[in-house]
């Protein structure tokens, strides 16, 4: 059990890591930022796109473990655990990463505050020593 939480634990920083030194980089104009921002259908497509993965991404990754066949895999084995937990915070830390990278190159706001929304709810899914317990056994 402890070699899944550092697992998990590393990966949750990594991708928080990765969306850190992106805003460094942009904002230190290292990268240059709105290299697409006229393109306003592109822009629209990608606006649609993510506001739908956002929307289906969050509450599912929030309940992913509350579900009927992902409870009884994760009471039965406990090996189960790693891949449902990459999958939820893939579910939250992917669309926090494109938006945020999405964000500088249209420079529109609501990628910036989808990126923040998904990272607001990382919270919620950390990795800790007991949450890990708690969700293999009942």
């Amino acid at each position: 059990m402890k070699r899944t939480v550092r697992i998990l634990q590393a990966i949750f920083c990594t991708s928080i890591a990765i969306g850190a030194v992106m805003v460094a980089l942009f904002e230190t104009n290292v990268l240059l930022e709105g290299d697409l921002s006229g393109n306003d259908v592109v822009e629209y497509y990608w606006t649609l796109a993510m506001e739908l993965t956002t929307i289906v991404a969050i509450p599912l990754a929030l309940r992913l473990f509350r579900f009927g066949g992902v409870r009884r895999r994760l009471l039965a084995d406990n090996a189960s655990l790693l891949p449902f937990a990459l999958l939820r915070m893939g579910l939250l830390a992917l669309p926090m990463l494109a938006n945020c990278l999405l964000y500088y190159l249209f420079m529109s706001t609501t990628f910036g505050y989808m990126g923040i929304i998904c990272l607001l709810c990382m919270t919620f899914v950390y990795p800790s020593a007991n949450r890990c317990e708690e969700e293999v056994n009942e």
